[in-house]
């Protein structure tokens, strides 16, 4: 197979608003915001995503300064999530605001705007090319291993202790996996999307005769890396009137992301064998009757989330952030009013550990000012102290004197130490779940290929599990759709 080309590479598909990253109308207040994926759709089914090079549209830069120090460092990001965490450092570190001005640069995900300005920035060197930049989890490795990773600098060039600051925060391994280079660290989050299983306590009682997660665990087999005791609960849902999903796509970021392989090796096109059983899994769901048959980010499936479906989904698979934000929004009132179902949500460890989203942060090589930029990005992404960024975030206190969402942070220290304790859960501690999923989840299947490869899989086994085309046909159009696409 021919080598993708460089130019499609550079702005291959990725998702609009990933997990972790915020709207550009997030506030200085963490956890008043959407923390996960934007509520549209390709036809595929995948979340939606950065166009083609030929489709991107202009998109007008937001431009601020945060201090009114001398020196400057340039920060471009997608969202001004992190921007509103320089805000807060500043507010901590007053001298760090004196010494350093820094120059924001905001650029959507949407319409494919923000990595083509990125690439030609860091392309274009000078003072003007960023100091810190952004990546979202779905096309973060063309920055740490991929097309653009001759950009980025280590962590440990930067003066940080990184290897000591990692096992002192109980870092999320996965994140580690997905942000080095040459076994060299040169981004990391501060999120934790690692997934659990979010599940409805009323059905699990109803159906299991409890709703302990660790009871849960032991009956969908969490954490064996296998599917097996997961369809025997399946079929006794069944039997009971309730889907134990809402639609394949609750299931298949499980499947993507503990894969022997990723999409891509030695320049060809590959297909592991767990997601080739994916073709199963959804006909399977489908043939069973086992989900609903919705599609991820529609009413369907929102309607599983708030229990107006005409047969309610058992469960949902996914990080913090859904529960937080995509399925807080979307899940009505409280259960024990007898509307919606906020209250009746419980997480346990999943069958099979994965992944969904996260934000990293990249530093510049040629940065002028890297003592400011790592005292930064270390605060932010290392940190593990009570004065540490993960620990606010946690916590719910960026803002004082309010307490916002607590979020999963990469620091199982920090979450070991924090109230994880929230009301859609019915006041559960969600953290030792997150934690347990953190530890499952691998970022060693990745390519920088994946958002526009997974939109193809996703099109050929919604055709297969139809009847549309047979296995046969359905991984044939899958390989017509990449080769035509990436020119492999």
């Amino acid at each position: 197979m021919k080598k993708v080309i460089a130019s499609v590479l550079s702005v291959a598909m990725v998702a609009a608003f990933a997990a972790g990253c915020t709207t550009t109308e997030t506030s200085a207040t963490q956890g008043t915001t959407a923390g996960g994926e934007d509520e549209t759709v390709a036809t595929s089914g995948e979340e939606s995503t950065e166009s083609s090079e030929e489709e991107t549209t202009e998109e007008t830069p937001e431009k601020f300064n945060l201090g009114n120090g001398s020196e400057h460092i340039n920060l471009w990001s997608f969202t001004n999530e992190v921007p509103n965490m320089v805000n807060k450092y500043i507010s901590l570190h007053p001298e760090f605001g004196e010494k350093y001005t820094v120059d924001v640069t905001i650029i959507a995900t949407t319409n494919g705007a923000y990595q083509p300005a990125l690439d030609a920035a860091l392309a274009a060197g000078g003072q003007d090319a960023p100091d810190i930049y952004t990546a979202e989890a779905a096309f973060v490795l063309k920055y740490t291993q991929g097309s653009a990773s001759q950009f980025a600098a280590t962590y440990k060039d930067l003066g940080i202790d990184v290897d000591a600051k990692i096992a002192e925060a109980g870092i999320a391994p996965y994140t580690i996996d997905i942000g080095s280079r040459n076994g060299e660290v040169v981004g990391l989050g501060y999120q934790a999307t690692g997934g659990a299983m979010i599940y409805r306590a009323s059905i699990a009682k109803e159906v299991f005769g409890t709703d302990d997660p660790a009871e849960i665990e032991k009956i969908v087999g969490a954490g064996t890396q296998k599917w097996d005791k997961f369809w025997e609960a399946a079929a006794k849902l069944k039997e009971a009137g309730y889907p134990i999903v809402s639609g394949d796509g609750d299931v298949w970021h499980s499947v993507e992301n503990s894969s022997s392989t990723g999409w891509v090796v030695n320049g060809e096109l590959t297909i592991s064998p767990e997601r080739e059983a994916f073709l199963d899994i959804s006909k399977q769901l489908k043939d069973n009757g086992w989900s609903n048959l919705s599609s991820d980010w529609q009413p369907a499936w929102f309607a599983d989330m708030n229990g107006t479906s005409e047969h309610n989904a058992f469960c949902f698979f996914g990080p913090a952030w859904l529960l937080n934000y995509s399925m807080k929004d979307n899940c009505g009132g409280s259960f024990e009013s007898g509307e919606g179902t906020f209250g009746d949500w419980r997480v346990c460890a999943p069958p099979v550990g994965f992944y969904w989203g996260g934000t990293y942060l990249i530093a510049n090589k040629d940065t002028d000012n890297k003592e400011g930029v790592a005292e930064f990005i270390e605060w932010v992404t290392l940190d593990s102290s009570d004065t540490g960024l993960q620990y606010f975030w946690a916590n719910g206190t960026m803002v004082d004197g309010e307490v916002g969402t607590k979020d999963c942070v990469a620091s199982a220290t920090v979450m070991a130490k924090s109230n994880g304790e929230v009301d859609i859960c019915g006041g559960q501690n969600i953290f030792p779940a997150f934690i347990e999923g953190n530890k499952y989840a691998s970022g060693k299947c990745m390519t920088e290929y994946d958002e526009t490869i997974n939109s193809a899989w996703r099109d050929a086994v919604n055709m297969y599990s139809n009847g549309e085309l047979d296995r046969d046909g359905a991984i044939d159009a899958f390989k017509t759709k990449v080769n035509d696409t990436l020119s492999f």
